[in-house]
């Protein structure tokens, strides 16, 4: 529905209500509050006729690195090399691709191979660096693409550009279009939430929270942030002296003071903030039951490393995640910041690969052993890659390298997803792509296939014309389905 459509209807709906007793606004306002009186459509909201085809997924987890992992040292095994060491990047393979401003002045591109070794793992025989050792042990239920393309150079917009599908800020992130798309599966939390944790080596890339954002949609499409500390959401807790039957009155009367301004204005806007005050109210009991671990074996807490009962470590947001799954959020983001080496990489990737390997291992894993892992898609990597060529001072111990949007790898488990399996290929220097590239478009294009939704069909009318997640690109990529 456009924004002109919804306005007439608003306007219709305030011209009936004029001209009848107010008790039929009253019975709309019950009808909210009373959630189990309420049709699907009205709970889980979405729009009609999505999803599109039947969905192999129901939910997303992506895990997102923030500051672009080097596939040098993760998945992108380059033997060659190693023969090649502290020799000039040929300028064959360079051709006429931009470098940042942070390596352009250089006199001298050397090449520098990768310190960690590399071995095969599992029936499927993927390379997969030392640095994880837990991840290796699960490649047989990954799908790595090794030919992951993007235009951006730089952070901000590299990032936004896979949380939204456009590298300059303002549009709906994925996580908004598939609430706005689909709707919701859980009353009681929200559809899209998002974390962010911090890695060991360095505070990282800033992200903000526009990133989670709902763009040009309304308002109750954009995914929550829990916390790392004190409540998980801002305000969930009741003020000092404030019991909960108070603020339940709190609420009914203010709900009703906002139906009375959308009956009288026509602005959207306003169920969403009924919606999102019921929604709030609602978890402040699901959220603190989430959060809770106690109730967590033993086992499973072994089973995600020594970090998963430190507030805000990467290893409990990836238990949560799979909390938040277990109970159908829909989209479920992890940011985690610190990937950006720009020099004494060695070290760094180091402590950051110790941060995420084990708890993503153990993600899938758990989801595996409890059935979720078949409708659940999880996604994982950066915004882009990183050069073959040395950053600054060249030593074959400590270097750095700089960005490289022109390939980079990441991975997808379950949801529908082929397991055991790796797409796409780069020259022996991973600079550039040599078979099946797939690019930002496509990889969203290929997530919301999965869910059900066809990428051309998802669009929101706005300023005159129809946008979409993929824009007007985005192919699916059919080899890695099963």
């Amino acid at each position: 529905m456009t924004p002109v459509d919804e306005r007439k209807q608003w306007l219709t709906r305030r011209s009936f209500l004029s001209l009848s007793s107010t008790c039929l606004g009253g019975a709309a306002l019950n009808s909210l509050m009373n959630t189990s009186a309420m049709s699907q459509e009205q709970s889980f909201g979405g729009v009609p006729g999505i999803p599109h085809f039947a969905p192999k997924a129901k939910r997303v987890i992506y895990l997102f690195q923030s500051g672009g992992p080097s596939q040098h040292e993760l998945w992108d095994y380059k033997p060659k090399l190693a023969d090649l060491v502290g020799q000039e990047l040929p300028p064959s393979v360079r051709g006429n691709q931009r470098v940042t401003a942070m390596t352009s002045g250089q006199l001298s591109f050397p090449l520098v191979p990768s310190i960690y070794s590399f071995d095969q793992h599992g029936e499927s025989g993927a390379w997969v660096s030392e640095l994880m050792p837990h991840t290796a042990k699960i490649v047989d239920d990954l799908a790595f693409i090794k030919s992951m393309h993007t235009e951006a150079i730089n952070h901000d917009p590299g990032i936004t550009f896979f949380q939204t599908g456009a590298q300059l800020a303002g549009r709906p992130s994925i996580g908004a279009w598939l609430d706005y798309g689909l709707g919701s599966m859980n009353q009681d939390l929200p559809s899209f939430v998002a974390m962010v944790s911090v890695g060991s080596g360095n505070g990282g890339q800033p992200l903000y929270d526009r990133l989670w954002g709902s763009g040009f949609l309304p308002k109750k499409h954009q995914g929550v942030k829990f916390l790392a500390s004190g409540d998980p959401v801002l305000y969930l807790s009741n003020p000092p002296g404030v019991q909960s039957a108070t603020r339940r009155r709190f609420l009914d009367d203010l709900a009703r003071l906002n139906d009375l301004t959308r009956a009288e204005y026509g602005d959207p806007e306003t169920e969403t903030r009924i919606s999102q005050y019921e929604m709030a109210y609602r978890m402040q009991t699901s959220v603190p039951e989430l959060s809770d671990l106690s109730d967590e074996p033993q086992a499973t807490l072994d089973l995600y490393g020594p970090d998963v009962l430190k507030s805000g470590s990467f290893a409990r947001n990836c238990l949560l995640a799979r909390r938040l799954a277990e109970r159908d959020v829909r989209f479920i983001q992890l940011f985690h910041r610190g990937w950006d080496q720009h020099t004494r990489l060695p070290s760094g990737i180091g402590n950051q690969a110790r941060d995420v390997d084990q708890p993503q291992a153990a993600l899938v894993q758990d989801l595996k052993e409890r059935g979720l892992l078949d409708d659940t898609l999880v996604v994982w990597g950066g915004e882009f890659g990183r050069s073959v060529y040395c950053q600054g001072k060249f030593t074959e111990e400590i270097y750095g390298r700089d960005h490289h949007p022109r390939c980079f790898t990441m991975w997808m488990a379950g949801g529908g997803v082929k397991p055991g399996v790796t797409y796409g290929e780069t020259d022996d220097f991973s600079y550039n792509i040599v078979k099946d590239p797939v690019h930002v478009h496509d990889l969203h294009a290929t997530v919301l296939h999965l869910l059900g939704v066809d990428h051309t069909k998802l669009t929101y009318h706005y300023q005159g014309r129809d946008f979409r997640l993929t824009d007007v690109a985005g192919k699916i990529v059919e080899p890695i389905l099963a």
